[in-house]
């Protein structure tokens, strides 16, 4: 069984979580710019004189592929440690099983 992990954070905790998978060793990682909010519901802005209400924020979300619940566990704990700072907006880690991969150059499935 393969496990995907995303993995929300903080715009600029992205050099620590890259960091933080780099030092555990993980090879395959793929990273988007991303917008979203959750509980904190944005943020108030003045512009030209005018409030505005800022709902969506930039985050990062990170894609990782994992063999086995060993390496889950270390994932999510590298993510956790690195993109902390305890206020709201952290972020979210979600893992999902995965049927299969496959590499498209040499059509292995579940290396």
């Amino acid at each position: 069984m393969m496990i995907k992990i995303d993995a929300i954070v903080r715009e600029d905790k992205f050099e620590e979580v890259k960091d933080a998978l780099d030092k555990i060793e993980v090879h395959g990682v793929t990273a988007y710019q991303v917008m979203g909010y959750g509980q904190q519901r944005g943020y108030k802005e003045v512009v030209r004189g005018m409030e505005v209400q800022v709902q969506m924020l930039p985050k990062i979300k990170f894609e990782i592929v994992v063999s086995d619940e060993m390496w889950e566990k270390k994932v999510i704990t590298a993510i956790q440690q690195a993109a902390f700072t305890g206020e709201p907006g952290d972020g979210k880690i979600f893992c999902y099983e995965l049927r299969h991969a496959m590499k498209i150059r040499t059509m292995e499935i579940n290396e």
